[in-house]
């Protein structure tokens, strides 16, 4: 397993993370003896960045999670995360203190390595979502309130939301760390893309990550399981899910990830999951590559296709033609 510093905060972290979610789906739904087989696997790998938060199964993740690591009497890096929510920004201390103190009982634990903000950030309040002015001056330092108390290491957030106010709070040096939406459907985070690209553009983000030496946590690696380029999902997985970032709905996301099979018939990758786990590994800016899972057999094949390195320059080349055609509609 390789390991890479998670940016300023000196933290050795896994190439591979271990998901708790529940789009994947194990850490919330897998019965007992299933996931502290899978955590102990992941650990035998050579995992050791565990994710989890308290709307993942409505804190059942964060429990499970907490189980799993005491049986198995684990030494490893734990990040969980606090949702504001529209009730909580009347008062974010009160929110981020009772959400903190609720997830460590769950996890059982005294302290957390990370805790991150999990509301999507916007230029101005919307919907109940903080804007980033509010996120700077009234939910952040909630955040550094519990790292002096020590409760936590380090403070991170979910860069989701408007761009614009993304860019601003990883520009504040606020945060150590941000989960990034960076992957073959949407490259935009790391790579510049053509006029017309389908989805969210994050515009380069992970050059500012890297000039402010804050690590990044890769999410939606694989768009939910979109770039299995299947549209069936495992048993234990969510049935229906909601890509975040690239196209409208999960079917227009498994139709453009079919388009870049290429990948796998010029001999580039083995399979399309493999191209698109180690697509983010190319990147100087990615710490770490979050995956969730549905089975051990899931973590493996992770596991391997991450030890295989990043993608050829030669396979980049291709891909940067794949989009030109997805941009052009084709």
């Amino acid at each position: 397993m390789e390991y890479r510093v998670l940016g300023r905060t000196n933290l050795r972290v896994s190439a591979l993370g271990f998901g708790c979610g529940n789009v994947g789906g194990l850490m919330v739904r897998g019965t007992p003896a299933e996931r502290e087989r899978a955590v102990a696997r992941a650990l035998d790998l050579g995992v050791n960045f565990f994710d989890t938060a308290p709307l993942y199964g409505d804190g059942v993740s964060e429990e499970h999670l907490g189980q799993a690591l005491q049986a198995l009497r684990a030494r490893c890096l734990v990040a969980t995360k606090v949702r504001v929510g529209p009730v909580g920004l009347d008062d974010p201390a009160a929110t981020v203190t009772r959400s903190l103190e609720t997830s460590l009982r769950r996890l059982r634990r005294d302290r957390v390595d990370l805790l991150q903000l999990h509301d999507p950030i916007r230029a101005t309040r919307t919907g109940g979502e903080p804007a980033a002015s509010e996120v700077l001056d009234r939910i952040l330092p909630a955040f550094e309130a519990m790292r002096r108390a020590g409760k936590i290491g380090f403070v991170g957030m979910t860069a989701i939301g408007d761009t614009p106010a993304i860019h601003r709070i990883l520009q504040s040096g606020a945060v150590d760390s941000a989960q990034v939406c960076f992957n073959l459907l949407n490259p935009s985070a790391g790579i510049p893309v053509p006029p017309g690209f389908p989805g969210q553009d994050f515009d380069r983000l992970l050059a500012l990550t890297r000039a402010q030496g804050i690590g990044v946590v890769v999410i939606r690696v694989l768009a939910a399981g979109a770039l299995s380029g299947e549209l069936t999902r495992h048993p234990i997985a969510v049935p229906a899910v909601d890509p975040i970032a690239s196209g409208p709905d999960y079917a227009a996301d498994v139709a453009r990830a079919r388009a870049l099979r290429a990948l796998v018939q010029e001999g580039h990758a083995a399979t399309l999951v493999e191209a698109a786990l180690r697509f983010p590994l190319g990147s100087e800016a990615v710490s770490t590559v979050l995956l969730g899972y549905s089975s051990i057999e899931h973590l493996e094949i992770a596991a391997s296709a991450v030890g295989k390195g990043p993608l050829s320059p030669e396979a980049l080349r291709r891909l940067e033609a794949c989009w030109r055609d997805m941009a052009q509609g084709r």
